[in-house]
């Protein structure tokens, strides 16, 4: 794992400074902690940051071909890439290393273009085709790793994060509006597009080439949903299960230590148990992060009890943090500076400070993202299926809204009532929600969210209809593995791990896998009242049946009372003051209204307050003063955590 940065002049006669190569590449040294290197000829440059993984002593970038023709920076595994390196040299390509980055570089010159098809793994990666004046820039197909770019008329330039861009003086800090309006309805901003204008993401699964005829992006990858054909259980179970297994097997080859999060959820505790099958002995590591119980909030939100049930069942080396709220008001500034970008997703917090312990024994982890969006893990599912039959018996109700709304006030509740008339591309908006379109209104105005649910209903229309032939369940589930999986859990997932040197490997969302799920009957994602029915099935004999029945719980954080006690005067210093940031963009007024409501306990708007309190702080750092050099960002001590050694006896 690593970061990459570089650009790329359109004329040729303008050079690259190797100061600006060098500021970008020092911007990603988080990412890269073990070694930097540069390539910078006339108009082109390129820096890498390397994290040692796979071939530690060889394995150094930017690495060329054998005629130094071409050359490549990489950031990513590719899992398949022994194999496909011995296929390479039956075609009588030639290997100075042993490492993945060098099996691109050669599948380049083989496959062209096309090589993006032959890699199975997460990745982006940069090669310099120095014959042809040629760019490719690429992404992996779920968007594991992320990648940003920024072009004008002069020059294109990339890297793994916003901040190694925004090192390259004339690119404008600016806030895209139209983005921070549907910031606001999501609590992220969805590609390709980000909060900077002119700054945008490459889509998972796209490819961009760059070169005398201009700048050309295209899509390599997408997810199929044929139509649905009987199969036996005992062939989808079998066939899950190699697929599970065979997964995981590929994301334990390193040449460093790993190990595991655990939140003693399904989806972290049948990775668990693949690897502790795989282990040969060995303990696996596992780390699991809860709260300082000071109220019954954070004390709920604690998943320890069913992580210590999952590491004493496999006997991993079991360690956990305990998290408070006390050192918040020092940590978001830095926090959201290593998001790059406003994400109000709370689960930043914690995942940070588990990355940050888990660092101090392992260099990559294994976590369960993605098994909810392509086996229908989300309880949204349900509801929303619940509320397609319920459209077509008279209208719903909708016809009952009235009435309804008297008897129950709740703002949810009616949310609820006003969707059941529309169809499902147009009431479906994703898991994720910050303002709803009544309280956006009272803090932009009307026009701005008209506007806005414009735009949200362009970008998730345009998928809905890219899969209108599918069953309205797999339309979701595409949905949210193209918007909500890589612009909000992907990205979180990447940037608060690397901020910390720490690989994260993701087993569900192995390509293979996803495109098996992708043929599954309805019933074998969703029955009943809950969802992930295979994995459950899979897993029944292999985990406790405390693990496999809790319901779905996410990654819970109690915000809304740290809002209320700990943090109290921390929000209302920085987001009721007259030259906040967010008082540009909105209405004073109805931040005042918020802060009020929630702080007196009258409604919980901690959702609300958190995504303006996260771009408060973006604002600052990144738009309204020029961001810190790397070599002078805040370094934090190393955390005390408790050490559990669950084997025979309870923890």
């Amino acid at each position: 794992m690593c970061g990459i940065c570089g650009m790329v002049n359109f004329v040729e006669s303008d050079p690259v400074d190797p100061a600006v190569i060098g500021r970008m590449t020092g911007a990603l040294a988080h990412r890269g902690p073990d070694a930097a290197g540069y390539f910078v000829h006339g108009g082109v440059g390129f820096g890498h940051r390397r994290l040692s993984i796979i071939d530690l002593d060889g394995g150094s970038q930017p690495m060329y071909n054998e005629d130094r023709s071409a050359v490549i920076i990489f950031n990513g595994e590719i899992y398949n890439y022994r194999s496909l390196a011995e296929t390479l040299k039956d075609s009588g390509h030639t290997f100075a290393t042993q490492s993945d980055t060098e099996t691109i570089l050669h599948a380049y010159e083989e496959f062209g273009d096309g090589c993006v098809s032959h890699l199975r793994g997460m990745f982006g990666f940069a090669i310099w085709d120095r014959r042809k004046r040629r760019l490719l820039l690429a992404r992996d197909r779920l968007g594991v790793k992320p990648v940003y770019y920024y072009r004008n008329g002069r020059y294109l330039a990339f890297a793994s994060e916003i901040k190694s861009l925004l090192e390259i003086p004339s690119i404008p800090r600016e806030v895209d509006p139209n983005a921070f309006d549907m910031y606001l309805a999501l609590r992220y901003v969805p590609g390709p597009r980000t909060m900077f204008k002119n700054i945008f993401r490459l889509q998972p699964g796209h490819i961009l080439v760059a070169d005398d005829s201009g700048v050309h992006i295209s899509k390599y990858w997408d997810i199929d949903y044929p139509d649905q054909e009987p199969h036996p259980q005992e062939y989808l179970l079998e066939r899950f299960r190699e697929l599970l297994d065979e997964s995981v097997r590929l994301r334990l080859v390193a040449e460093v230590p790993l190990g595991i999060f655990l939140s003693g959820g399904l989806d972290s505790s049948a990775i668990l148990a693949s690897m502790s099958a795989m282990a040969s002995g060995e303990r696996v590591k596992s780390f699991s992060v809860g709260y300082e119980a000071a109220g019954p909030a954070e004390e709920s939100a604690n998943e320890f009890e069913y992580a210590r049930l999952a590491s004493r069942s496999f006997a991993s080396e079991h360690y956990e943090y305990r998290l408070d709220a006390s050192g918040f008001a020092d940590f978001l500034p830095e926090l959201v500076r290593y998001l790059d970008e406003p994400l109000a997703d709370p689960s930043c917090i914690p995942l940070y400070f588990i990355s940050k312990l888990a660092r101090e024994h392992i260099t990559v982890v294994l976590s369960g993202e993605g098994a909810d969006e392509i086996l229908a893990g989300y309880g949204i599912y349900g509801r929303m299926l619940a509320l397609n039959q319920l459209r077509g018996r008279s209208g719903g109700l909708a016809r009952l809204a009235p009435w309804i709304a008297r008897l129950f006030p709740s703002e949810k509740l009616r949310h609820y009532v006003r969707m059941s008339g529309q169809p499902l591309e147009a009431r479906y908006r994703g898991v994720s929600r910050g303002f709803r379109a009544e309280g956006m209104r009272r803090l932009i105005g009307k026009g701005r969210t008209e506007r806005a649910e414009l735009r949200l209903g362009g970008v998730f229309g345009g998928f809905f209809n890219t899969v209108k032939d599918a069953t309205p369940l797999d339309q979701m589930l595409y949905v949210d593995t193209k918007i909500w999986l890589p612009d909000d859990l992907l990205i979180k997932a990447d940037k608060m791990t690397m901020a910390n040197g720490l690989e994260l490997r993701v087993p569900f969302l192995d390509h293979k896998l996803v495109e098996f799920a992708a043929t599954l009957p309805n019933a074998a994602k969703i029955c009943g009242k809950g969802g992930k029915t295979l994995l459950r099935t899979a897993m029944r004999g292999i985990l406790p049946g405390a693990i496999i029945d809790r319901p779905k719980k996410g990654f819970p954080i109690p915000i809304a009372s740290w809002l209320r006690t700990t943090l109290r005067e921390f929000t209302r210093d920085h987001l009721l003051s007259r030259d906040s940031a967010c008082s540009r963009y909105t209405d004073h007024g109805e931040i005042v209204r918020l802060v009020k409501e929630h702080q007196q306990g009258n409604a919980d708007r901690s959702q609300e307050i958190w995504t303006l309190l996260v771009f408060e702080f973006w604002h600052r750092q990144f738009i309204a003063e020029p961001p810190r050099p790397a070599s002078t960002q805040p370094r934090r001590q190393p955390l005390t955590a408790r050490h559990l050694n669950c084997g025979a006896t309870p923890c």
